[in-house]
């Protein structure tokens, strides 16, 4: 059985960072670009007692907007629905309800996320980045 918490000091920082740093989207992360973006985050971490399987963070306002991002599943836990958990108690968290505005990026899960209500940009001409190297 997992858990899903939204308590900080149980998050296990060098599980996070180690995974991150094998991501596409976070090689190269310091520990101390984790801590800070945990410290600016509505995080969430997945258990199984006290082992940390998984984590996922939102960057938010709470009141408009909430961005999802660094969601994992560690690799050996995988196809056992956890990820759909921690999407679906990020989805109803009461803390994020009047965020109107949800928005991720993925390169490989579309398929996850779909089971959400995610979709590709529909008015993607409205939507513009920055992207520094």
């Amino acid at each position: 059985m997992i858990n899903i918490s939204t308590d900080r000091n149980k998050l296990q920082i060098d599980v996070i960072h180690r995974f991150l740093t094998t991501t596409y989207w976070a090689k190269g992360r310091t520990i101390e670009a984790v801590k800070a973006s945990i410290a600016h985050s509505f995080c969430f971490g997945v258990y199984i007692e006290e082992k940390q399987i998984g984590f996922a963070r939102v960057a938010t306002d709470y009141v408009v907007f909430a961005y999802i991002m660094d969601v994992f599943i560690l690799p050996e836990y995988r196809g056992k629905g956890y990820s759909k958990q921690l999407m679906k108690t990020i989805n109803e968290e009461p803390k994020l309800q009047s965020c109107k505005v949800w928005m991720l990026k993925t390169s490989d899960a579309h398929y996850l996320y779909k089971q959400f209500g995610y979709t590709e940009l529909k008015n993607s001409e409205k939507v513009m980045e920055r992207l520094l190297k």
